[in-house]
């Protein structure tokens, strides 16, 4: 155990078709069972095309409000550019409306190319799409009056209402895998970052938030009012070698197309109990107060053995 009563977990919805197609009353038990074992954050990502079926993410995390307690509800993260931001504020602002106030609106531009072809944009324009998308889901989701004119989106004419239930609206995280440019842009248009569990290592989740908090202190913000996650933090605890070895080869590394041996080294939570518990204490050593564990098979009763056997 890591005695780490001061941080918080979320549970990912398991919205990837891993060989058990997602249900509703299956991701209302999960929400439910989430809830009931202390997790903090119920997280949906977001996929126009993958390698496996991927269920609607803010779809699916509107679908459970009525079964997720209190738990903060966190888009992990969506995307304002393919969505689109008019469309993105819409979305969010009626989560936001339906849970009562308890959405995080975690967004990014997205790494995949194939969703930028699905909708017929052009992936070396994400990153200048996405600071002008940003703006504008920030002055429609906040609703104070101010108009935007850029060289892809415009405010004019819009208003947002419903209104979300947060004022001034729900607070906007900004995901970065970490890279210096990456961490700028999140000082400078977010209110909290996202990190990637599988794109960071303890010791490069540190580094971020050092070069975070400078980032932070240059643009007139605190840093230690300035929160952080990790997410997508893959969970498979089993004490059998050859199923996590089965997890990491045949699931993980053909949805990610990493190398299975890439991924055998990285700080995942894949493997026994007691490995996982020293990779997790790792990165809460570095800094982290919100991790959010994804669990690859047996979610229900993986997120039970993440509570007892390794936090």
């Amino acid at each position: 155990m890591n005695g780490d009563q001061d941080v918080e977990y979320g549970a990912h919805l398991p919205l990837i078709d891993l060989g058990t197609p997602p249900s509703l009353p299956a991701l209302r038990a999960y929400a439910a069972a989430a809830a009931g074992l202390g997790y903090r954050y119920l997280c949906a990502n977001d996929h126009l095309v993958f390698g496996r079926p991927w269920l609607d993410g803010p779809t699916a995390l509107a679908a459970v409000v009525d079964a997720s307690g209190d738990m903060t509800l966190a888009t992990t993260c969506s995307l304002p550019v393919m969505r689109g931001p008019v469309q993105l504020a819409k979305t969010l602002a009626a989560i936001d409306v339906l849970s009562g106030g308890r959405l995080v609106a975690g967004v990014g531009p997205g790494s995949s190319a194939a969703d930028y072809d699905a909708v017929g944009l052009p992936f070396q324009e994400r990153w200048p799409r996405f600071d002008e998308a940003l703006r504008v889901l920030r002055l429609l989701l906040h609703g104070d009056g101010a108009e935007f004119e850029g060289r892809f989106y415009s405010t004019g004419g819009v208003r947002l209402e419903p209104r979300p239930v947060q004022r001034p609206g729900p607070p906007i995280w900004v995901a970065s895998w970490g890279s210096p440019v990456g961490l700028r842009r999140v000082a400078r248009l977010g209110e909290g970052w996202l990190a990637s569990a599988y794109n960071t290592t303890p010791d490069g989740f540190r580094d971020g938030l050092g070069r975070l908090a400078e980032e932070l202190r240059r643009v007139g913000k605190a840093p230690e009012s300035f929160p952080s996650a990790i997410a997508t933090t893959w969970l498979y605890i089993t004490e059998d070698k050859g199923e996590a070895d089965r997890m990491l080869g045949d699931v993980l590394a053909p949805m990610l197309h990493r190398p299975a041996e890439a991924l055998g080294s990285a700080p995942l939570l894949i493997g026994p109990a007691e490995v996982c518990a020293e990779r997790l204490a790792a990165f809460v050593e570095a800094g982290a107060r919100r991790i959010f564990v994804w669990p690859l098979a047996d979610e229900v009763a993986q997120l039970e053995l993440f509570r007892e056997r390794v936090t």
